[in-house]
């Protein structure tokens, strides 16, 4: 078998530095900081051991996919981070690598940026999409120049994406709605409804919300939505929010938060003790909302597997560059209630 040296735009590319700050590390000529010339060497390494360790030599081409993700406090998009580390340390023994980057989110203009940025150094990216013309604009771009882009955990309709991986999560705001439903036995009450932002950035959001009222108005009519705030997906701002609301001593008997920042609200409900006296729904399993569930905080967590997602995205961009669309599906995701008596 013919093997190619490793070419200097993979390792700048691995590095993130240019070609010519490459060549001045391989050739030992000064004016790169040696921080900098660590990373080059890291790049070598790790080039090298997925080509199955033989220095200065590549059978095949080195497949590079990107995921661009929200950063910050939210717990499950940490966890969704530390999946796709996982899957990246297990593909890279098959040259194929896997980076993460995280920009501010909510922010259209940052992603559309960052797509542009990453997009052209990239065989494939998975984007946590928002819903916003210029993001749109971005990935259309990015597919005119023959990379294909995946949208994770919130689409991007009218776009032309390879694929969407996630929840439906209209489905998923439905079933919360009846939850919340049931849980109140036929009480009538107030329910805080609590999104992301007041915009809906997010169309997993838009779709959770719609998909919760729907069900409300058709079988719940006894539950008015009274609140409907937004916290930017922080725990901080969740706490500060709830604990204004239930210090205003209303009849509020269910919270139902859309996204992320179930710890703030827990602690908000546990400080007052009205943590088994209230409803409380939210999404994704994290460390904060088990034990919440545990202890009887939460009363329901729908969730979706991280692992999951991150292994169907990366198939369908392998299966999309090699040209093989007969790769084991793994299936979209369902929706998957968990209570404290089914925890995995």
């Amino acid at each position: 078998m013919n093997k190619r040296k490793i070419r200097l735009t993979d390792i700048a590319r691995q590095a993130g530095v240019s070609t010519a700050t490459v060549d001045r590390v391989l050739n030992e000529r000064p004016g790169v900081k040696a921080h900098t010339a660590e990373r080059i060497h890291n790049a070598i390494k790790q080039l090298e051991n997925a080509s199955g360790g033989k220095t200065g030599s590549l059978a095949g081409s080195i497949l590079y996919f990107d995921f661009i993700i929200p950063a910050g406090s939210n717990t499950f998009m940490q966890n969704l981070q530390n999946a796709i580390t996982g899957m990246g340390d297990k593909l890279r023994a098959n040259a194929i690598i896997v980076r993460s980057h995280r920009i501010h989110g909510f922010d259209a203009q940052a992603l559309a940026e960052s797509i542009r940025k990453v997009g052209p150094h990239s065989n494939g990216l998975a984007v946590v999409a928002l819903d916003n013309p210029i993001v749109r604009e971005a990935v259309n771009e990015m597919v005119d120049r023959g990379i294909p882009v995946v949208t994770l955990v919130s689409d991007l309709p009218n776009s032309r994406r390879l694929a969407y991986v996630g929840l439906d999560n209209r489905s998923a705001g439905r079933t919360a709605g009846y939850l919340m439903g049931r849980f109140a036995n036929a009480g009538t009450g107030n329910v805080v409804l609590i999104a992301g932002s007041i915009g809906l950035s997010y169309r997993d959001h838009q779709e959770r919300e719609f998909g919760f009222r729907d069900s409300l108005s058709e079988q719940f009519p006894n539950l008015t939505i009274a609140e409907r705030i937004d916290n930017q997906d922080d725990f901080e701002k969740a706490y500060e929010q709830i604990c204004k609301i239930l210090d205003q001593g209303k009849n509020i008997i269910g919270i139902y938060n859309i996204g992320a920042g179930n710890r703030g609200i827990g602690h908000a409900l546990q400080e007052r003790g009205l943590a088994q006296d209230t409803i409380f729904i939210g999404h994704e399993i994290t460390s904060y909302s088990r034990q919440f569930l545990i202890e009887g905080v939460m009363d329901a967590v729908i969730n979706q597997d991280v692992d999951h997602e991150t292994n169907e995205t990366l198939r369908l961009l392998i299966g999309h560059h090699v040209g093989n669309t007969q790769m084991i599906e793994l299936g979209p995701p369902k929706v998957e209630v968990l209570l404290r008596e089914n925890l995995p």
